[in-house]
């Protein structure tokens, strides 16, 4: 399963490797997590388009983002039964999420992990099979997305994540030339995408880095030390009587 990636969000490379015009007006960050605003690329009109949405698909009944967080991966075996996915895959609302790297947890005989950073190893970025959902909120088109995801308990290189004893799983990482016809295919054909990656990955441990604080938090500054307090005045000397 994979939580956390980096989006292709370089204009460059977006129309190089996607053939899209990105949005300027859209921000995304440069390292995605579940809930996070992120791109990906749809058809419209027999065209592709750059779109931006929520990491974890909102089905229509939960529009809440904070849902997101236990669908931003869909497993290839049940997408097209499972309530949260179901009314996306048979509309047909497939898309590609442009990434650069996609992150996975490696464990030790320990059972402590360390984040691995796997790409591919041409350098160029991956196009994974997702599907979407997309609803109007107070007359803005508002999108979200979803991951799809095969067994690889038998794959050479991608067996190696997730913890031990539980299955592995992988995205379905598509091929540049299959973009257009996973994304318009009629739905009884779309299931033949859904197979391990065949091409050269590679991987390598990268920590994660401290993610940054609220940007408006305040920092109060510290208050002046107290002034010290006036001595009390000193009672002249008193003369002698004689």
């Amino acid at each position: 399963m994979c939580a956390n990636y980096l989006p292709v969000t370089n204009a460059d490379e977006l129309l190089a490797f996607f053939g899209v015009q990105r949005d300027a007006q859209v921000e995304t960050p440069p390292e995605l997590y579940p809930t996070g605003l992120g791109p990906f690329i749809r058809l419209v009109n027999g065209q592709r388009e750059f779109e931006a949405g929520r990491f974890g698909l909102l089905p229509p009944w939960r529009r809440e983002v904070a849902y997101g967080r236990s669908t931003y991966n869909a497993r290839s075996e049940t997408v097209s039964t499972k309530a949260s996915f179901k009314e996306s895959w048979a509309r047909g609302l497939r898309c590609v999420i442009p990434a650069k790297a996609v992150f996975e947890p490696k464990y030790a005989e320990d059972l402590t992990s360390e984040r691995w950073r796997i790409e591919k190893e041409d350098g160029t970025p991956f196009g994974i099979a997702g599907l979407y959902s997309q609803w109007l909120e107070h007359g803005v088109e508002k999108f979200s997305y979803t991951m799809l995801t095969v067994n690889c308990d038998a794959h050479p290189f991608y067996s190696q994540f997730h913890e031990p004893g539980t299955e592995k799983r992988m995205p379905v990482f598509l091929d540049p030339e299959e973009y257009d016809a996973w994304m318009a295919c009629p739905l009884a054909d779309a299931p033949r995408f859904f197979r391990q990656w065949q091409g050269a990955i590679t991987g390598f441990p990268q920590a994660r880095e401290k993610r940054p604080g609220p940007p408006n938090r305040v920092v109060k500054p510290e208050a002046p030390p107290a002034p010290p307090a006036p001595s009390a005045p000193h009672a002249p000397a008193q003369g002698g009587l004689f």
